[in-house]
């Protein structure tokens, strides 16, 4: 037995402001990186090629970040409750360190690794790095259960002291020959690309991928957008969010070093204006958390609803209207045109992602879990938490103390995007029709026909009736 100490990556593509890999440089000056390409992961049928890309991205910069403080990451492609033991046992590890996840799937894995790991008399040290506040430490103070609804959540986590940014290691030893040669011999890999496992994206990422692309995103927000973030933030055409919604789902930052940044840009602030926009900003890092929190003491959720009406809603599930909706075709330039976005860049801008939502589970009545699973299969941010949270809270089948919301597209595209200029980028064939026209949804039929754009596949108002009914039989 050495004295070296594997890290396993997962959830944590860099080596700042990393609690399990800082906390292991401190116990060992030989450290390597691990990361596991999980086929019950990589095979399931709801994966993003944009997202699997920007994954291989960041461990591309990854390895580039062990190499320049001496040390290297291995790759291993297969089940991780077989393969890193495997390897820990082959080059003599003393010891397995990783961040913890508030994912079912991902909690059974680590329950299955911990116990091979054990068996071969290799030591376990888990961490939490994701979160700022740890399942369990948000609670409420009279039933010390945990949260079910998000205000009284984000009052109780705002309160709290955040911990500060991890340290980032420096000057580690790298493997002997000798252990570089056993850890190829026992299943470490190159890299692969996204293609050699089977996913291509051909078109560019909203954000590069890794951990320098991420600091330098979060630097551009906080000196200009992040300022204006409150009354930016629903306009879709508007550079106005952070983007760093895939950073933050892979790690590629650390959510401490995020929360800093919002700390140090409320103390530059010259207005109780700009301090609102800014902790505007904020809430959202705890709407991201109270998903997670939601996740972990909820797993239920990741396989239905939370609400008993909605165990047996009597949803439509018209299957050509799903497929209008996936191809942005629904004669509704607002919602299409978020489709199209989706499609094109695997993205979505989040004000867009709720009229979507709305649009399929209220005026289409088709289950919010088909849409759920279509994001997931295009998002390159996809993130099991957030996108069940915000699906269960457009369906209105998830916890929320109001949960009856219903979004007129018409309405939301006046409000949000009354130039109709999102409409346009990603509806170029609309580009000549009247803005009114574009922004109501009311196209005449001869420019409808002219632009071969369809007609509205279902009449709003009918269907919001329609659904209301539903509503109200499946709680009475």
């Amino acid at each position: 037995m050495t004295d070296l100490i594997l890290f396993w990556h997962r959830k944590d593509l860099r080596i700042s402001d990393n609690v399990g890999l800082s906390t292991a440089a401190k116990h060992s000056d030989k450290v390597v990186g691990l990361f596991c390409l999980d086929r019950h992961i990589l095979e399931r049928d709801d994966i993003a090629p944009a997202r699997v890309k920007y994954m291989i991205g960041c461990l591309q910069e990854l390895e580039q970040s062990y190499q320049k403080i001496g040390s290297r990451l291995l790759i291993l492609q297969g089940e991780p409750a077989k393969a890193i033991p495997k390897l820990a046992s082959a080059i003599e590890a003393k010891a397995v360190y990783w961040n913890l996840d508030v994912e079912p799937y991902s909690q059974k894995r680590d329950r299955d690794v911990t116990e091979a790991l054990k068996e071969a008399g290799i030591e376990v040290k888990n961490f939490w790095d994701q979160l700022l506040h740890a399942p369990g430490e948000i609670k409420t103070k009279t039933s010390d259960q945990p949260y079910k609804v998000y205000t009284p959540f984000w009052r109780s986590w705002s309160d709290r002291d955040k911990k500060s940014i991890a340290e980032t290691p420096k000057d580690l030893t790298n493997l002997s020959n000798k252990e570089v040669k056993t850890a190829r011999e026992t299943g470490a890999i190159e890299l692969p690309t996204a293609k050699d496992l089977g996913y291509e994206w051909q078109n560019s990422l909203l954000v590069e991928p890794g951990e320098t692309a991420a600091r330098d995103k979060l630097a551009e927000f906080s000196d200009r957008a992040i300022y204006e973030y409150d009354e930016q933030r629903n306009f879709p055409f508007t550079d106005g969010t952070s983007q760093l919604s895939a950073a933050l789902k892979f790690g590629a930052i650390g959510i401490r070093e995020v929360w800093q940044t919002t700390v140090e840009a409320i103390e530059n602030c010259r207005s109780d204006e700009a301090k609102n926009n800014i902790k505007a900003w904020q809430q959202e890092l705890a709407w991201r958390e109270f998903y997670q929190h939601c996740m972990y003491f909820f797993p239920e959720l990741e396989k239905g609803a939370y609400r008993e009406e909605f165990h047996d809603f009597p949803w439509d599930n018209d299957e050509e209207l799903f497929q209008a909706w996936c191809e942005g075709k629904t004669g509704y330039p607002i919602v299409d045109a978020a489709m199209r976005q989706l499609n094109e860049i695997g993205w979505m801008h989040n004000r867009c992602r709720m009229i979507v939502a709305s649009f399929l589970t209220k005026d289409l009545i088709v289950n919010w879990q088909w849409g759920e699973k279509y994001f997931l299969q295009k998002l390159y941010d996809g993130d099991l938490s957030a996108n069940n949270g915000g699906w269960q809270w457009s369906a209105s089948s998830g916890m929320d103390p109001k949960p009856l919301r219903i979004f007129n597209p018409a309405s939301q595209a006046q409000k949000y995007d009354s130039e109709a200029e999102y409409i346009r980028q990603w509806l170029p064939e609309l580009s000549s029709i009247d803005t009114e026209h574009l922004v109501s949804g009311k196209i005449p039929d001869s420019e409808r026909d002219s632009c071969d754009y369809p007609q509205p596949i279902v009449e709003h108002k009918e269907q919001q009736k329609k659904f209301k009914t539903l509503y109200k039989q499946q709680k009475d």
